[in-house]
C-alpha cells in the first residue's frame, strides 16, 4: 500500500512560527481597499482571529479612504490630495469621523466579533492614545515633477505622541483593541491622520514584533504595472531608493515613510500583504517563503531562518 502525505505536516511547520511569535505583538493595519468589500473584510478578520488563537497578540489599525471619497462624493465635498495624503478641509473632517469612527468602524468591529474576536473599538481621541498638532503647510514635489509647491493638508495632524495606556489596559483582559485614525489636539481640536503614520505610532510605541500593512497589491514591486513583480525582501537603503526613483507612487509614499518610522522605532520587520488574496496574512507568518514584502532595517535574513 503506497504511503500517504503526512496530512498533519502543515500543522507541523506552522507550530514553530505558533511557538516563536506566541505572545508578541502584531498590528495589522487594514487599508480601505481592504474595508470597502465586505467580502475581503471578512476574510481579513478570520485571519486576524487565527492570530489571536494562536496567543498572538493583534492590534488593529483602520484606514477607510475609498469610503471617504464615496461620502465626499455623496456630499459633493471636493476630493484634493498631495503626495498621496488627504487635503482635509472643515467639512472634509466631519465626513472622516462619520466613516472613521462611525459605519466603517462599526462594520469593522461586528466582522472582528463573527470571527470570534472580542474586538473593542477605539479612535486616536481616546483617553489621549494620539496627541497631535495641525500640520503646518509643507513643500510638496509630486513624482515626475522637479518643482515642489507649498501643500496647507488642512485640519491633518502631525503626531507628537501615543499614550498606549488603554491600549494596554485592554489587551491586559485579553480585548483586542481596533483604533480609528482620528487624533486629538491639547487644545481639544481634533486631526484626520493618516492610517499609515498611525498603524506606524502605534507599533513602535508598542514595541510590536511585526506590523502588516494589508494592501491591494501582492507586496512592493519592482514595476508597479507587473502584479507578479514582488519584492520579496527589502531593507531601508532598498526603500529609499525605490523612492528616489519615482517608484513608490500615491499612497505608497506615505507607507514608505511609515516603514522607515517603524522600523527605526523598534520595530521587528514591516510586511507589506496582499488584502485581496485569501490567507495571505496567514501565509506571511506561518510560511518562510511568505507572500508579500517583508522589510527589515538594515540586515536580510539569513538563508534558512524563519521569514514568518
Amino acid at each position: 500500500m503506497p504511503l500517504s502525505p503526512d496530512p498533519y505536516a502543515a500543522l507541523r511547520n506552522a507550530a514553530k512560527y505558533v511557538k516563536q511569535f506566541r505572545s508578541k505583538t502584531f498590528v495589522v493595519k487594514l487599508g480601505g481597499a481592504v474595508l470597502s468589500d465586505p467580502r475581503t473584510r471578512k476574510t481579513a478578520c478570520e485571519q486576524i482571529a487565527l492570530l489571536w488563537a494562536f496567543s498572538i497578540r493583534p492590534v488593529v489599525v483602520h484606514g477607510g479612504g475609498p469610503e471617504l471619497d464615496a461620502l465626499c462624493d455623496a456630499l459633493h465635498l471636493p476630493i484634493e490630495k498631495a503626495a498621496g495624503r488627504r487635503i482635509t478641509s472643515a467639512p472634509v473632517l466631519d465626513a472622516a469621523k462619520m466613516v472613521l469612527a462611525g459605519k466603517l468602524h462599526t462594520d469593522l468591529l461586528a466582522d472582528l466579533q463573527a470571527a470570534g474576536v472580542p474586538a473593542v473599538g477605539l479612535s486616536g481621541v481616546d483617553a489621549g492614545l494620539i496627541k497631535a498638532r495641525r500640520r503646518p503647510p509643507v513643500m510638496v514635489t509630486e513624482p515626475g515633477e522637479t518643482q515642489g509647491r507649498m501643500v496647507d493638508y488642512g485640519l491633518v495632524g502631525d503626531i507628537e505622541s501615543v499614550d498606549t495606556r488603554v491600549v494596554e489596559h485592554l489587551r491586559s483582559a485579553d480585548y483586542v483593541p481596533v483604533i480609528a485614525p482620528l487624533s486629538g489636539g491639547q487644545d481639544g481640536a481634533v486631526y484626520n491622520t493618516n492610517a499609515d503614520t498611525v498603524a506606524a505610532a502605534i507599533a513602535a510605541a508598542l514595541h510590536a514584533e511585526k506590523l502588516f500593512f494589508l494592501v491591494e497589491v501582492p507586496g512592493l514591486l519592482k514595476d508597479v504595472s507587473d502584479p507578479s513583480s514582488v519584492i520579496s525582501l527589502a531593507t531601508l537603503s532598498d526603500l529609499a531608493s525605490l523612492e528616489a526613483e519615482g517608484r513608490l507612487t500615491g499612497g505608497m509614499r506615505p507607507k514608505a515613510h511609515a516603514m522607515r518610522h517603524a522600523l527605526v522605532g523598534g520595530v521587528g520587520s514591516v510586511h507589506l500583504v496582499s488584502g485581496k488574496q485569501s490567507d495571505a496574512l496567514l501565509e506571511e507568518v506561518f510560511t518562510n517563503e511568505g507572500s508579500g514584502t517583508m522589510v527589515v532595517r538594515e540586515h536580510p535574513v539569513k538563508h534558512g531562518e524563519a521569514r514568518g
